[in-house]
């Protein structure tokens, strides 16, 4: 009789177990158009600006802070995180990273209608080292320290420009953060205008 049980409910386990995997059986996904085409806003609440930061966890702390308590932005703005950041957008070797950022400014004026892209790069960022092959230490010489400036401006202002290029109503702010948490202002591009 214990056997008869048993095998009751084992039969039964296996009949669950065939059932779930034949109601969960994976399908194909099928994607959304890489462009969004948006008609018309369709803003719910609303955010001041886009965020780009690296990932570097180091500084996760110090961005946030600069945000809420340097450019008064508690709950002004929408976050996005790429590797390097500013080199995450223009990089080559990982060109969807990109493509996400173009995605993700167009999702943000449309659903939150910003009206400026902030970027903050950092020192001693390895996405650059892995990326370009620039090593910068984190306790640099005044010279490492131009060369690492200079670099980044590079960055930053490329993707600046780009931006200002496809969307003339942005405002857009570009910093570079010290390991230690204080920013220096690298450029501005204010909406409409020319580069500062």
């Amino acid at each position: 009789m214990k056997r008869t049980y048993l095998a009751i409910a084992l039969a039964f386990l296996i009949g669950i177990i065939a059932l779930t995997l034949v109601v969960n059986r994976a399908g194909h996904v099928l994607a959304s158009r890489a462009t969004p085409v948006f008609t018309e806003p369709i803003v719910f609440g609303a955010a001041d600006a886009l965020l780009l930061t690296c990932i570097d966890y180091r500084l996760t702390d110090d961005v946030t802070d600069y945000m809420l308590n340097h450019l008064h932005m508690k709950k002004k703005y929408d976050y996005e995180i790429l590797a390097g950041a500013s080199l995450g957008v223009n990089n080559t070797k990982y060109p969807n990273w990109g493509k996400t950022f173009w995605e993700h400014l167009d999702i943000a004026i449309a659903l939150h209608g910003i009206h400026e892209v902030i970027i903050i790069d950092h020192r001693n960022c390895g996405a650059y080292k892995l990326f370009l092959g620039k090593d910068f230490p984190a306790d640099p010489t005044p010279e490492q320290r131009k060369e690492e400036t200079a670099v980044h401006k590079q960055q930053l202002d490329t993707l600046a420009k780009t931006i200002h290029d496809r969307y003339r109503s942005l405002e857009v702010e570009t910093f570079l953060m010290n390991l230690d948490g204080s920013v220096e202002e690298i450029g501005h591009i204010p909406a409409g205008g020319d580069k500062r």
